[in-house]
């Protein structure tokens, strides 16, 4: 019986010591850096024309990745659209082809992605980063920031991955905020 108990209680301490300690983070390279920061860039230039029905866009992600919006930081959206169809659906197309921007985000807006921070973690690393707007509601002056990019990358065969991209709208912010219905005149 003494010698049950003394196999239970290392069995026991190893878990607790074993899992005192999380993942070391992983070494990114300068290239590492570079890559990430163009996976954002190439967001940016896919996510405003439907291209290749949308699965250009998809294609940023993993086989599972995600997309979603949500009000604060570190909270994981209610809504995700996910996997390949999901994700071109979300960039206005899928496999029926695009959609008319007019009722999607509208035309004339481009994504402007700045202040990415990158950061490695066991896994590959996470991101976040500010989101403005120009050319909102057709407007070529106007400009919001609607909020930021809370990201999770991964480092694929194809190179680096969104695992998770979650639109974080700035207090008081949506995606109303961009549609293309001009600005009513006073």
């Amino acid at each position: 019986m003494r010698l049950f108990q003394l196999c239970v209680a290392g069995a026991l301490l190893t878990s607790v010591v074993a899992g005192a300690a999380p993942p070391a983070a992983k070494k990114l390279t300068a290239q590492d850096y570079i890559d990430i920061k163009m996976l954002s860039a190439r967001y940016a230039q896919i996510i405003e024309h439907c291209t290749n029905k949308g699965y250009d866009y998809a294609a940023l992600y993993t086989p599972d990745g995600e997309f979603g919006g949500t009000n604060d930081w570190d909270v994981p959206p209610k809504k995700v659209s996910k996997g390949p169809d999901a994700l071109a659906a979300a960039a206005n197309g899928g496999p029926g082809g695009c959609g008319d921007p007019e009722k999607w985000m509208g035309t004339g807006l481009t994504h402007i992605i700045v202040n990415t921070v990158i950061t490695p973690t066991a896994a590959g690393a996470s991101g976040r980063s500010y989101l403005v707007m120009l050319g909102v509601q057709q407007d070529p002056t106007r400009i919001v920031r609607l909020g930021g990019y809370q990201d999770t990358y991964v480092k694929t065969a194809k190179g680096w991955r969104f695992k998770t991209r979650w639109l974080v709208f700035y207090s008081g912010r949506s995606s109303s905020d961009i549609s293309s219905s001009a600005p009513q005149k006073k």
